[in-house]
């Protein structure tokens, strides 16, 4: 690991994530849904932006000024030429957050996001980051920060650091951090097979193995084997802020915003009974075992009037970006599964099944001769959103003048689908931000832009791609081997494509 690494995993990239908090646009209907007014954003800044895919879809579907930067030259390299294609002056360092705290050139920000970085760093790096957000956070502005929280990771904790000494002092540095890590959850196992004390003491660590052991090695190796890993309680949290000047304004979880999913009617009862609300957060923790938090802070919060956080609400656009039949009646939270209520949300949700974008006013006034109150309107808006299957929607300006950069940003994802699937997202100038397209989608939208019109020919173009590389689809688990397998795989889901997903893209300017 190097030494300007400052502990933190450097040998291997961060995965090419697309993070929708990140999204500036889509903090407004949360902050409304808390009763406190939203800044407009005029610039942005994303400290430790990874490979730099939120940063460039956010600067290219946006008018916002972005700015970043992360210590990773590898990675700063892949982003600013990410940049270059979209056109739209994200601009991107590879400084360490020192370094760039002291830039000369910097604006001041309406919106900061700081997403995956808190829990890793050092507290020298934690109090660069806190002195940055008091110098260069607007008046109004909004900081977004993710981080590991307790007491969720409390039971883990131990394993965690046993597996990270294993992969430091067992492990063989030569062999590179892919294979400790693999030798560390090989040794995982094997202590857990023993049947230790603290194993009896935390069944729920077996299983937690086993999901660790499934997921992606290069993300692995930036969430549990760098040096600094210090996750912490929302207390905690708020102390380090508070030279910052930030107040806590609410969840960027939007699921967090429904205590009936989450919170029992004698838990929310308890939690009303203490009169402060960063300590009631604190206690919340507790309740839901909260592993990973993510929050809105703001630098002076102004609480709206009733008629102006009604106002505002009803003045919310947001569009459906899933397919009608795709969508389940059902959410998780804290508490389990539930069910949302279909008399209330099949009339919602059939309304925005031509992808329009509506306002939650216009909504309300649809579907009220079904008995729909504006109650039940914006508890919708939270519960679908938070579920991913509706955004906000900027206004025509915006879309207008970010859509020459989202079409050459596109253009350069759909070009890399050609030869690998790092990517599984694009931008829209309708949302502000991405969505979620896998790799053959992004191959039939490539044929699309070659004039190919029929869901045959984009699978023949898709077929193209990957048979040059000696690629295959793997279909049940199996992999298909004949091109005749490929091929008629390929169709089966363009056609799927061409009904679901293609009329969406158009809608969110996408395709």
């Amino acid at each position: 690991m190097s030494e300007w690494s400052a502990g933190y995993v450097s040998d291997i990239g961060y995965t090419y994530g697309y993070y929708t908090e990140l999204n500036p646009l889509r903090a407004r209907l949360a902050f409304l849904n808390a009763g406190l007014a939203c800044p407009d954003v005029v610039t942005a800044c994303e400290l430790g932006f990874g490979q730099g895919m939120s940063a460039n879809i956010h600067a290219a579907a946006s008018t916002a000024q972005w700015h970043g930067t992360d210590f990773n030259p590898s990675q700063t390299a892949f982003a600013q030429d990410v940049a270059q294609a979209a056109g739209a002056g994200a601009r991107l360092y590879d400084e360490a957050f020192a370094d760039f705290a002291k830039r000369g050139d910097l604006p001041d920000f309406d919106f900061i996001g700081v997403h995956g970085i808190w829990s890793w760093i050092s507290d020298e790096n934690r109090n660069i980051i806190t002195d940055f957000l008091r110098r260069k956070l607007k008046v109004g502005g909004v900081l977004y920060i993710s981080y590991n929280s307790l007491p969720g990771w409390a039971a883990f904790a131990p394993m965690r650091h046993l597996m990270t000494r294993h992969a430091d002092i067992i492990g063989v540095e030569g062999q590179g951090i892919v294979s400790r890590i693999n030798g560390a959850l090989e040794f995982a196992e094997k202590l857990l097979a023993t049947k230790p004390t603290y194993a009896r003491a935390n069944p729920q660590i077996a299983e937690r193995i086993k999901k660790i052991k499934e997921q992606n090695r290069h993300y692995l190796a930036h969430e549990y084997f760098n040096r600094d890993w210090h996750p912490m309680h929302f207390a905690t949290m708020a102390d380090w802020l508070e030279p910052a000047k930030v107040s806590y304004a609410c969840s960027a979880h939007y699921l967090d915003h429904i205590d009936a999913i989450n919170l029992s009617a004698e838990q929310q009862a308890f939690l009303q009974e203490f009169p402060d609300a960063m300590f009631r957060e604190s206690a919340r923790d507790f309740m839901v075992n909260q592993q990973f938090r993510r929050d809105y802070w703001v630098k002076g919060p102004r609480r709206l009037s009733a008629l102006e956080q009604a106002e505002a609400l009803r003045a919310q656009k947001v569009v459906l970006v899933a397919h009608r039949r795709d969508i389940s009646l059902k959410v998780s939270g804290a508490l389990g599964e539930a069910g949302m209520s279909e008399s209330i949300y099949n009339p919602i949700l059939d309304l925005l099944s031509d992808h329009k974008p509506r306002t939650l006013g216009q909504i309300a006034q649809a579907t009220q001769e079904q008995g729909i109150n504006f109650a039940q309107i914006r508890q919708a808006a939270m519960l679908l959103s938070g579920t991913s299957q509706l955004a906000a929607v900027q206004d025509e300006v915006a879309i207008s003048r970010s859509k020459k950069h989202t079409d050459k940003l596109n253009a350069y994802i759909v070009d890399k689908a050609r030869g690998s699937n790092d990517i599984g997202f694009l931008a829209s100038p309708v949302t502000g931000g991405g969505i979620g397209v896998a790799r053959f989608n992004q191959l039939f939208l490539l044929a699309l832009g070659h004039g190919k019109k029929q869901p045959a020919e984009w699978a023949q173009t898709a077929w193209q791609a990957l048979a040059s590389q000696g690629h295959k689809l793997v279909k049940e688990g199996k992999a298909l081997e004949s091109a005749e397998e490929n091929v008629a795989e390929l169709n089966a889901q363009a056609r799927v494509f061409a009904e679901k997903q293609w009329p969406i893209l158009k809608a969110l300017q996408v395709a």
